[in-house]
């Protein structure tokens, strides 16, 4: 499972003609000549998105999952391009945030998360097979080709997903999460405060650092 960024910036107008925090963009080359490039921008900033929007394949707006008026939220936009199709997703969150994605490849999942939310796209096809909501922000989605789940990291919580959308295991915490990494084998959190705590990606158990 592999997953990358960069990015680079551009202005935005908002919804209204009020001005809204810059779009941003990066580009990811995944594994298989899957060629992603994602965008996004802030509250009410649609148009700016949709200004950098590519013709061609088929699109998807993932924003009703979220609200029934996503362009009045935060916007995030997915275009990929492959040997087999070409295809762009729309995302909508109602706080700022970077998107990010993780190849799942055994699976042929795209898996992104986006504000609240975690969706996992055919990444040949950018079909939604599932989708994972949470009740605070998604700080990051990691995997491994040890692992039969991806794991979403929330403030809060940590959640072992499997291909299917099903959870397998979860993991509170009382400390706000805020970085996250697979180091050795072992799920590394740290806390807004610094405090370290070490799971088993594979079952959620606490481990001794």
């Amino acid at each position: 499972m592999t997953g990358g960024a960069g990015d680079s910036r551009g202005i935005a107008a908002g919804v209204g003609g009020g001005p809204v925090p810059e779009a941003q963009r990066s580009a990811v080359q995944y594994p298989g000549g899957l060629s992603a490039r994602y965008r996004w921008t802030g509250t009410g900033g649609i148009a700016a998105l949709t200004a950098m929007s590519e013709m061609g394949g088929e699109l998807i707006d993932h924003g009703p999952l979220v609200s029934p008026t996503p362009d009045r939220l935060c916007r995030a936009e997915l275009r990929v391009e492959g040997p087999t199709a070409t295809w762009t997703a729309r995302f909508a969150s109602p706080i700022h945030d970077d998107p990010a994605g993780l190849l799942w490849d055994t699976e042929g999942l795209l898996v992104v998360k986006y504000g609240f939310l975690v969706y996992a796209l055919s990444s040949r096809t950018g079909e939604l097979r599932w989708h994972h909501e949470s009740r605070t922000p998604v700080v990051a989605v990691l995997g491994s080709s040890r692992l039969s789940h991806v794991i979403v990291q929330t403030e809060i919580e940590t959640v072992a997903v499997a291909a299917d959308g099903e959870p397998v295991w979860r993991a509170a915490h009382s400390d706000v999460v805020a970085e996250v990494d697979l180091v050795g084998g072992r799920l590394v959190l740290t806390s807004y405060a610094g405090l370290l705590q070490a799971l088993d990606p594979a079952t959620g158990r606490q481990l001794d650092r």
